[in-house]
């Protein structure tokens, strides 16, 4: 079986290395990721996707049937790219292939994507359903793709996951969760303008010293006039925070032992109020759907000893490609994945698995080897007959 896979992918090499490429050269910020969903989708078709769809907040979904209703693989990956500056274009150097969002994750969205046809190609039955996702604004924390797909889009398509895969940078690593994230907004406000400035100058100080100990990191400090300021109003100052959550940490406990603590560095006796919430703002998707985006992404991890990495490794060794589990060191704040949402508030077994080094996301020279993309297609394929699929030519689930 995994002979006629290899057999196969060495075919699909050459359109999986150009499909990688084009999808990197293609701008796709959070919010603005329509030119890329429009060649996923069209992808999907050309590959022979047995159903292509797109819900109302632009996600891609291409669905592979298989013989039974009952057990559903997810294969999920996000268009967006983490885009701080300019849009880098594309280029290949050798076996890289540079660009904004090359390793996060555009090289892992064209392998889950080519998995799907590998499995086509190669005529290997399905026992399950198999459900290739590309979905919108994961970059930015909002998670509202996968919260969308997850609450709308696949129930009304009677769909219901029992396993999913990340294609996030994982150096096809089998990768089971990783630590949070979350921003706060620390308001400091009062009549006396002296008096807020000068609280909210001791907060600054206070965890510009603690970034130096701890993975609490101050993004900025701004301290500015209401635009229509009435007396009652008086100074505002707003400082934005970024916190590290570990698995054990709740949102909530957060927030108030945070004003706690800024309360504490204010002036004894002056009239100022601190408050302190989640980060938020407006935005409004490439399909038109406006929302409030939470700056906040909660740690998780599935067991290590889940059926689904036992399976997993499984079927990886027999595939001839080894892979020992681990988790993403998300060395810098605001990374993430869409595990958290899967796991933490859908309760489903949700690994990762992709080409790209963790450490290249969200840099300026990022780039994938295109050989790991074509050997995630392999990959991803063999894991999904492994969960979804039937027996073939003798071969049998205790063989591995």
């Amino acid at each position: 079986m995994y002979e006629l896979l290899r057999m196969k992918n060495s075919g699909l090499r050459k359109d999986v290395m150009a499909f990688t490429q084009e999808l990197i050269d293609t701008p796709s910020p959070s919010m603005g990721e329509k030119d890329v969903a429009d060649k996923v989708a069209k992808q999907m078709d050309v590959l022979g996707y047995h159903h292509v769809y797109r819900d109302e907040v632009g996600n891609v979904i291409g669905v592979i049937h298989g013989y039974e209703q009952n057990n559903t693989l997810l294969l999920n990956s996000h268009m967006d790219t983490y885009q701080a500056g300019e849009h880098h274009p594309m280029r290949v150097e050798g076996n890289r292939i540079y660009g904004t969002g090359a390793s996060d994750c555009k090289g892992g969205l064209a392998s889950q994507i080519f998995a799907g046809a590998l499995l086509l190609r190669s005529l290997l039955p399905l026992r399950g359903t198999l459900v290739v996702t590309a979905s919108v604004a994961e970059e930015n924390g909002a998670g509202i793709g996968v919260r969308t797909l997850m609450d709308q889009t696949l129930p009304e398509m009677g769909l219901r996951p029992d396993y999913a895969i990340l294609g996030e940078p994982t150096n096809l690593g089998l990768y089971y969760g990783h630590d949070g994230w979350m921003e706060m907004d620390i308001k400091v406000q009062g009549a006396d303008p002296f008096q807020v400035d000068n609280a909210a100058r001791r907060i600054y100080r206070s965890y510009e010293d603690r970034t130096k100990h701890t993975s609490s990191q101050v993004n900025e400090v701004e301290i500015h006039d209401p635009v229509f300021p009435r007396e009652s109003e008086g100074r505002v100052a707003v400082l934005r925070v970024a916190k590290r959550m570990q698995i054990a940490d709740q949102a909530q406990q957060i927030l108030t032992k945070t004003e706690r603590d800024v309360q504490l560095l204010t002036q004894p006796g002056s009239s100022v109020d601190v408050s302190v919430g989640v980060s938020r703002e407006q935005q409004i998707s490439y399909a038109g759907q406006e929302m409030q985006v939470q700056r906040i992404t909660n740690a998780w991890a599935t067991d290590p000893f889940d059926p689904l990495i036992d399976r997993s490794r499984q079927v990886l060794a027999a595939a001839g490609s080894p892979s020992c589990p681990g988790k993403w060191q998300l060395d810098r704040l605001g990374m993430g994945t869409a595990g958290a949402t899967l796991l933490n508030e859908y309760n489903i077994p949700t690994i990762g698995y992709g080409p790209g080094h963790e450490e290249r996301a969200h840099r300026s020279d990022e780039w994938v080897d295109g050989e790991h993309v074509v050997q995630g297609v392999y990959g991803t394929a063999a894991i999904a007959h492994g969960l979804i699929g039937f027996p073939v030519c003798g071969w049998t689930t205790d063989d591995i």
